[in-house]
């Protein structure tokens, strides 16, 4: 079980603002598909993949989800409209199960691993220090002790955008001169986490992709340094997308799974956008559990991903 699983009244209506754009862009979409149809037919689905992939959902996953629902016609053999969206909600969440997204998970902290050590990864403008900050601010909410460390050393506005943030939350952050080697950096900031006893440790990385050769090396750099520290770090390799780029995030992702070992995903930015469908798309194809959805630029606006309530949030309960 995670240290944020529990979801109140405020994260749901969160949620719900954060998601509207996508909602309404959504079910604008599927009441023009099924208008003067009474019962699901082919025509009925030409219209939904057409729905699904203009909401950024993307191809394959939509073909999937069309297919699921065929089935279901073909099983059930009369299939109303007004059931489509029932019906789409539960195999969205059928398929987020599947793809290892847990329900409302977060990172946990086994007490055998001290500190946890995070790596963030992401380009430059995804909200990738936004989210570490805010991610600081939830570890120290639940009595953590938490470190940060800038090894994003290429960009002064970065070094200084986490310094920012970790003034704000109260915790504590590592950093060097810009332009210093990012895998020293990391090191020190494992090393000071270590010394004192800290629970876990966030790395900021540079958010370059001009080259995968060289992202692929400074990052494999970077997790071998602190190996040195603490031997299994990293814990977790954290993908930050913006959902609001819709397709470029799921090339992104391509980019960063074949550069490094991600293992969670957060998507940022769904609350200006009507492009939120993009989460279900990527959770799909890259299998790797989407942790943290970003609805907001308030403290509390990241939320831990929670399939159902996402689901329910875009199609109804």
């Amino acid at each position: 079980m995670g240290i944020f699983s529990f979801f109140s009244k405020e994260k749901k209506e969160t949620l719900d603002k954060g998601l509207s754009k996508t909602k309404e862009n959504v079910f604008t979409k599927i009441t023009r598909a099924i208008a003067g149809k009474s019962k699901v037919d082919d025509a009925v689905l030409d219209n939904l993949e057409e729905v699904l992939i203009t909401s950024d959902v993307g191809v394959e996953t939509t073909l999937k989800i069309i297919d699921r629902i065929e089935k279901r016609v073909e099983r059930d053999k009369y299939v109303t409209t007004s059931e489509l969206t029932g019906i789409l909600r539960d195999e969205i969440a059928n398929l987020l199960t599947e793809n290892k997204t847990e329900d409302g998970e977060g990172f946990a902290l086994p007490e055998d691993k001290k500190p946890y050590v995070i790596m963030v990864v992401g380009v430059n403008g995804v909200g990738k220090t936004t989210t570490i900050g805010k991610l600081a601010y939830q570890f120290k909410k639940a009595g953590k002790k938490v470190y940060l460390g800038a090894a994003d050393t290429f960009r002064a506005a970065a070094v200084e955008q986490l310094v920012i943030w970790s003034e704000r939350v109260g915790v504590p952050i590592v950093k060097q001169k810009m332009g210093s080697d990012p895998a020293s950096v990391a090191f020190d900031a494992l090393s000071s986490a270590k010394a004192n006893d800290a629970d876990v440790v966030i790395i900021d990385t540079a958010g370059r992709l001009h080259n995968k050769i060289n992202l692929m090396n400074e990052l494999t750099k970077i997790k071998n340094v602190m190996k040195k520290v603490v031997p299994d770090a990293p814990h977790e390799i954290l993908l930050v997308l913006d959902g609001s780029t819709g397709q470029n995030a799921f090339e992104q992702a391509k980019q960063f799974t074949a550069a490094t070992e991600v293992n969670a995903l957060a998507v940022t930015k769904l609350d200006g956008t009507a492009k939120g469908g993009v989460v279900i798309g990527i959770s799909d194809q890259f299998k790797i559990p989407v942790k943290y959805i970003g609805l907001g630029e308030g403290i509390e606006d990241l939320q831990v991903f929670r399939k159902r309530e996402f689901v329910n949030s875009l199609f109804g309960e």
